[in-house]
């Protein structure tokens, strides 16, 4: 009874309310895309560079990711949940947003930089937008380098079959971007190897007792799991975590 009584509520709301919706002029925008013929080489060259930076700014997000230190972060922080041996906690929305904000405090000097030397001038019409573009390049350039080992790099300088770069502003991104990439893997992969040492060990020690008391059937990681959270709380080591992960990048 209950029930019907709401939906005859709710009906007799709907039949005295829309009259008063329909009665109001709401004003929606209205965006158009024409594709017409012209003769003047300008308007093609300014509808090519819209469709250049909408392509970018779709790509946007995935390129910055790669160019900062995102991937490193990202991989050991999940190596580090996998080595506890807890698969969903965190869940993967807060592993990502730790990512994401630990990104943002070290990249922090680098886009103050972009944001000084770059986009600022920029938007008080100073500068240019290729300036602009290579003003906004050179802080990320600067980080990469600093983080890129000279191998990987040398070997994607020798693939690309380019002449030898004299200044490190001469290193073109297309070879210099997969190889701070690379690098970067190296790094996280690293340092996930040293984070699974102290848990492996607790592991092992846990199924050598299970085994000598005869606990065969007992899976390992019923035991291991609490004594692995209690050790990782015990030492503080999400900060230790984040501390030595920031101290990479110096």
């Amino acid at each position: 009874m209950r029930s019907s009584r709401w939906f005859v509520y709710l009906f007799l709301a709907f039949i005295l309310v829309g009259p008063v919706v329909e009665a109001q002029t709401i004003t929606i925008p209205r965006l158009s895309l024409d594709f017409e013929q012209s003769d003047k080489p300008k308007e093609i060259v300014s509808a090519i560079k819209i469709v250049i930076a909408m392509t970018l700014l779709a790509l946007a997000p995935s390129l910055l990711l790669a160019m900062t230190s995102f991937t490193r972060l990202v991989i050991v922080l999940s190596l580090l949940r996998q080595a506890i041996g807890v698969h969903q906690a965190p869940p993967n929305q807060v592993v990502v947003g730790l990512a994401i904000f630990l990104t943002f405090f070290i990249m922090q000097p680098y886009l103050n930089e972009i944001n000084e030397k770059a986009l600022q001038p920029y938007l008080a019409e100073k500068i240019s937008q290729d300036q602009a573009l290579d003003g906004a390049v050179k802080p990320l350039r600067t980080f990469m380098l600093k983080q890129t080992r000279k191998k990987d790099l040398a070997m994607f300088l020798s693939l690309s079959k380019a002449p030898r770069p004299q200044t490190p502003d001469d290193i073109s991104l297309v070879s210099l971007v997969p190889a701070f990439i690379i690098s970067e893997l190296k790094s996280a992969f690293q340092m996930g190897f040293m984070i699974y040492i102290p848990f492996l060990v607790i592991d092992m020690v846990v199924a050598t007792i299970l085994m000598a008391m005869g606990m065969m059937v007992l899976p390992p990681i019923l035991i291991s799991l609490p004594f692995k959270l209690m050790l990782f709380v015990m030492v503080d080591g999400w900060s230790l975590m984040m501390h030595s992960v920031m101290k990479s990048f110096n």
